[in-house]
């Protein structure tokens, strides 16, 4: 079985997905931008080969690496990168091989929040009121109906970035002169806690693994704002949540991948979807199912995509909570690390720097606590958070 890794250094983690895969008698076929020699030695030794491309959003030089291995392996089974980022061009490679997975007449209900939001209609799933504003005055007759605040974010984008909460017609008049050519939607602005359903479908689309995080900031708070970030797993996924998040599976036809799917717990107690995301939770969220759960879910994946028993999943046991400072002036990680371990050391898991690239939405430094009371794991947060 042949299977393409799209960047498979990034993030750093991924590297456990080429080595459960390996593992499991799986050909991994790695392809980026990277040089062979800057990689992990332990993803080195997972790939059959890599394929080193000059700039990996030049799509003539990744079709060409896959022709290449096609010419040398033979049919290439998955096409794959865990990375929203890559999304459609992965899509696209999956296409032009013929390989089994999203094609690229799947990216709009998967990519573009105004068509997710009609499938989430289509599945019975409340959504918030929005539409796509090209002019003013489309936003303007919107907020009409909605009134102020309201949210505008690109319609096809990726995470919090260029997404904006605008308050009053100042701020709208701001927005319009200086937003970027790209179509946005607007919508009601929704309070609430972010409430995820994540997990693992398999080939018949079955969810073979569920959690849910809590995240008590939303990302575009965490990103304009420049707030720090906490967020922990429910070890009982509600029963509305989890019945939403099974019907959005289906309605969105995810098979043989993970997926985050978000929705707004409003303070009556309602959800209302936001998106589906369809790939791993970001950041240290992996790490985070196995350390809630004494998994390993790498290599679960690995077995599904090879076509075994991936066996029962055990029944969450812990809390899992993940911290991430951001950097100020006068900020001294290494002396807040010191007093988090002196004081909660018995529930930190872990503790390090964050890539750059994940510390707008998630800090630069980061801890992951886990304990059987949740009791501790909010205690730790707030010692952290309170001395950062």
């Amino acid at each position: 079985m042949n299977y393409v890794f799209i960047s498979p250094h990034f993030p750093a983690n991924y590297k456990y997905f080429a080595i459960a895969l390996k593992n499991e008698g799986v050909k991994v076929l790695g392809l980026g931008s990277e040089s062979y020699d800057s990689l992990d030695q332990d993803l080195r030794d997972a790939m059959t080969e890599y394929y080193k491309v000059d700039d990996m959003e030049d799509y003539d030089q990744m079709v060409r690496a896959c022709g290449y291995f096609t010419y040398k392996y033979g049919k290439l089974d998955y096409i794959e990168s865990h990375n929203e980022y890559w999304i459609e061009q992965d899509a696209k490679l999956r296409t032009d091989f013929n390989v089994e997975g999203f094609k690229t007449s799947h990216i709009p209900s998967i990519k573009m929040k105004s068509q997710m939001k009609q499938h989430f209609k289509n599945a019975g799933i409340p959504v918030a009121r929005g539409q796509v504003v090209p002019t003013m005055d489309d936003a303007r007759s919107f907020i009409k109906e909605v009134g102020y605040p309201v949210c505008a974010k690109p319609d096809n984008g990726v995470g919090a970035a260029n997404t904006y909460k605008i308050k009053n017609q100042e701020e709208l008049i701001n927005f319009y002169n200086s937003k970027p050519s790209t179509n946005y939607i607007m919508e009601e602005f929704i309070q609430g806690e972010i409430h995820t359903f994540d997990g693992l479908a398999d080939k018949d689309g079955r969810v073979v693994f569920m959690n849910s995080f809590i995240f008590g900031t939303g990302v575009m708070e965490t990103v304009n704002d420049g707030l720090n970030q906490f967020y922990y797993n429910q070890i009982e996924i509600p029963s509305d949540l989890m019945d939403y998040g099974l019907k959005a599976v289906k309605e969105f036809g995810l098979k043989e991948r993970f997926f985050h799917i978000e929705f707004f717990r409003t303070p009556d107690g309602r959800l209302i979807a936001l998106e589906v995301n369809v790939r791993p939770p970001g950041g240290l969220s992996l790490d985070m199912f196995n350390y809630a759960n004494d998994i390993d879910v790498f290599k679960k994946y690995a077995l599904m995509v090879s076509g075994k028993d991936i066996g029962d999943f055990p029944k969450t046991r812990y809390s899992c909570g993940f911290v991430g400072i951001k950097k100020k002036i006068d900020t001294d990680f290494d002396w807040i690390s010191k007093l988090a371990h002196e004081n909660h050391g018995h529930v930190i898991v872990t503790d390090g720097s964050i890539a750059s690239i994940f510390s707008a939405a998630l800090g630069d430094y980061s801890f992951i606590l886990r304990s059987e009371s949740f009791e501790e794991v909010r205690e730790a947060a707030d010692f952290i958070l309170g001395n950062s």
